[in-house]
């Protein structure tokens, strides 16, 4: 029988809810699961439902069944999660980027609406608050001429900055509107905090793998990278980076310790400690990309890497763009010493960011309704993640492992050896969907059997043709392009 929306929507929340009670711990590996009768009572479910809610878990190697006895939470070994880097795992050289083409490419390949986004990394436009975006958008542009004079200069709108630097509160830091530079999206705060830190043909450290957008960014400047091995649930090895740095000059670290992309992870708060104490024995600064930061899944919003600094070595790096809308190219930065270099580079660019955006997202975030979209957003995220997990593993060759996010819409999915991701991108596209190879996020073409997968849409008909197909290209199986995959 086919479960109803209602229904679906109540096993994966099921499931998501459960499945984050283990990877915070509160479950822990051999704990029984209630049983299928108790959690349909105190759940106000189907039993159904919750049956529904297990078997997906037991596809992700969460929980599995003991015969006449019910389910139990399944030791981390068990779970077919993501290889991690052997402790051995030599360091390679610094070097410039070798994957500019292919990351120019996948791009292009993302913007194309054509395409049907497995490959992209935005949620669905339904997940996100646009009718009351757009009544601020108007509310700002009905402001007298001119606006806010203010407003248009580098630092940009003082209404943004004074509601971000409130927000800052939940990450465990305390900035002030005038610590904060409004940009054109994380992208352009990522670039300006590179070059107020590093000249040309010195190194950067990014972790491995690391987003592409980083990695365009470095090329561009003409930097060299230093690829660091990234644990695929606690982030970037700290002391992979102190090896580096005993041998190596590096002019920044370029890393994202909450909601890792393209892994999902969220480095634990003692291991941020030990990478700020590391970095400032060293008196290296680092550019924390903090962009996905407000989509984990738990409790209580992770702690910047900034709330542990007490040098001024952390430039914390945001945006809207994954949580509200990605069309007001809206981010900012907090670059704490290097505040007037920064305010310098922006000035000689793009010297200020567009004004209407600013005023409509300062007024949206004044209203109060951002938390309760955040709440909704993530409940609908943890869903979906669940989702798209289950059914990659019920259609993709053995030996597929799958990351397992501690936030965000993002799986990372490494292949058997030997499946060329950048091969296999070409051939979906000409199928018409967009998937992001594994090489895209290496400085060096690694990770040649990887995919990232967006999973920040609703499961639908059309997602479930999308992942029919990717699994039919995967098997090498001659395909045609499935028309209802177009938008429309």
């Amino acid at each position: 029988m086919t479960a109803t929306g209602s229904e679906r929507f109540a096993y994966e929340r099921l499931a998501a809810d459960i499945g984050e009670l283990i990877r915070t711990g509160t479950l822990r590996p051999g704990d029984r699961v209630p049983s299928v009768r108790r959690m349909s009572t105190s759940r106000g479910v189907s039993t159904p439902t919750v049956l529904q809610a297990y078997q997906l878990l037991e596809a992700r190697r969460l929980i599995g069944a003991r015969p006449q006895s019910g389910f139990y939470v399944l030791p981390p070994e068990t779970r077919a999660g993501l290889k991690k880097h052997e402790p051995t795992l030599a360091l390679p050289e610094p070097g410039a980027i070798t994957t500019g083409d292919l990351i120019m490419r996948v791009l292009e390949m993302v913007a194309n609406p054509a395409l049907v986004p497995l490959g992209t990394a935005l949620p669905a436009e339904e997940l996100l608050p646009n009718a009351a975006l757009a009544r601020a958008l108007r509310g700002a542009t009905r402001q007298p001429s001119g606006g806010p004079k203010a407003d248009l200069t580098p630092s940009g709108s003082e209404a943004l900055r004074r509601e971000i630097a409130k927000r800052s509160l939940d990450a465990g830091d305390a900035v002030t509107p005038d610590d904060i530079v409004i940009t054109c999206g994380c992208a352009e705060a990522l670039s300006l905090c590179l070059r107020a830190l590093a000249r040309p043909g010195e190194t950067v450290a990014v972790e491995s793998p690391a987003y592409f957008g980083t990695l365009q960014a470095i090329e561009v400047l003409g930097l060299r990278a230093l690829e660091i091995p990234t644990d695929p649930e606690t982030g970037l090895r700290v002391e992979a980076l102190a090896e580096a740095l005993g041998r190596t000059k590096i002019a920044a670290l370029v890393v994202t310790p909450n909601v890792h992309n393209p892994l999902g992870c969220i480095m634990p708060d003692e291991r941020k400690r030990d990478l700020v104490s590391l970095l400032a024995a060293h008196g290296v600064p680092a550019i924390e990309d903090d962009t996905y930061g407000e989509l984990a899944f738990g409790e209580t919003r992770p702690r910047t890497l900034r709330a542990f600094d007490t040098k001024g070595l952390v430039l914390t790096c945001g945006s809207f763009s994954k949580t509200l809308t990605p069309e007001y190219r809206v981010g900012w930065v907090v670059p704490g010493p290097y505040r007037d270099r920064v305010l310098h580079l922006k000035l000689a660019t793009t010297a200020a960011t567009a004004v209407p955006p600013q005023l409509a997202l300062a007024s949206y975030l004044a209203s109060g309704g951002y938390e309760q979209h955040l709440r909704r957003l993530r409940r609908s995220l943890r869903g979906t993640v669940d989702r798209f997990a289950f059914e990659i593993t019920e259609r993709f060759p053995e030996g597929t492992r799958i990351s397992h996010p501690a936030g965000g819409y993002l799986l990372w999915v490494q292949l058997p050896e030997g499946i060329d991701t950048v091969a296999l991108q070409r051939r979906a596209v000409t199928r018409g969907l967009s998937v992001a190879p594994g090489p895209a996020f290496s400085a060096s073409g690694a990770f040649s059997n990887y995919l990232r997968i967006n999973a920040g849409h609703p499961w639908s008909a059309r997602t479930r043709d999308a992942l029919d197909l990717l699994a039919e290209l995967i098997a090498g199986k001659r395909v045609r392009r499935v028309a209802s995959l177009s938008p429309g």
